[in-house]
């Protein structure tokens, strides 16, 4: 059980640092790779949204039927899914849409805002911005960093307690998590590249807010664990189901066809869902 639970907590831990990526890609790319940013939130959402209806909720369901019976298992199972539906729309609902991490970032629109052109002389000549300006820009960063590490508690033991129970089905969530923490990272970076002049505050930040993954998980772990029975752990995993159905169609899907390339957002959805489905077919 020990070696499982480093092994959760590597996962939470590598699916959020991977905001650093992002931050990366904003600093030395001239432009948003659309083909392959709409592919990756696809085959992100293909995976959560295979693995929520065919391993997730059936495995929350015979936990909880176990324990109550078919028909208020049933019932628990449900009300626990839509449940965690609820709670991240509740988060998102309290984000101010500019500070939403999850709305579609570029990095030329970032670099060259036309109501703000100091950041195209900046990105160029290097010339000074005015207080103003720096101010503006660094308060939508910590915003932007605030916002993530609000997400990543939820994603970070929807991960946790996925990979406590398969660390097979722990480690697709993780990589699909990952890939959509990337657009995250250009979200934060940018910002405050710009007001401070500095990649190492920039990439700082990036990276700090990915550590919320981990640290949902650790206050899970902590908070979860010493009451963990077929019950609780069924209401989490149903809730965990619904928590990735919910970012999958509310957030990855639209953000992967807003950059422009639809039909790569489906094929890269189908491509997670058959990854997803290879996997768990290998290791029956």
């Amino acid at each position: 059980m020990d070696s499982t639970i480093i092994y959760a907590f590597l996962l939470t831990l590598f699916a959020g640092l991977a905001t650093g990526i992002g931050s990366m890609i904003a600093f030395f790319a001239k432009r948003t790779n659309t083909a392959f940013l709409s592919v990756s939130l696809g085959f992100s959402g293909g995976v959560m949204i295979y693995v929520s209806f065919i391993e997730i909720f059936p495995k929350a369901l015979d936990e909880l039927v176990g324990a109550h019976g078919e028909q208020t298992g049933t019932l628990y199972t449900v009300l626990a899914f839509f449940g965690g539906m609820l709670l991240i729309a509740l988060i998102d609902k309290f984000i101010p849409s500019p500070e939403n991490p999850h709305e579609v970032k570029f990095v030329e629109t970032m670099q060259n805002d036309p109501s703000s052109q100091e950041l195209a002389t900046t990105a160029t000549e290097r010339v000074p911005l005015n207080h103003e300006t720096k101010q503006r820009l660094h308060k939508m960063g910590i915003f932007m960093a605030l916002a993530i590490t609000i997400h990543n508690f939820p994603e970070g033991l929807a991960t946790f307690i996925s990979a406590l129970d398969d660390p097979a089905v722990g480690l697709a969530i993780a990589i699909a998590i990952a890939l959509h923490n990337i657009p995250e990272g250009i979200a934060v970076s940018v910002p405050i590249y710009y007001a401070t002049g500095s990649r190492k505050k920039a990439l700082k930040l990036s990276f700090l807010s990915g550590l919320a993954e981990p640290l949902g998980a650790a206050v899970g772990f902590l908070l979860l664990m010493p009451f963990l029975s077929d019950t609780v752990f069924g209401i989490i995993f149903a809730a965990v189901g619904g928590i990735m159905v919910f970012i999958s169609l509310d957030e990855l899907l639209p953000a992967a066809r807003e950059y422009g390339r639809a039909h790569h957002a489906v094929y890269g959805m189908v491509a997670g869902m058959m990854v997803m489905a290879a996997s768990l077919i290998l290791l029956m």
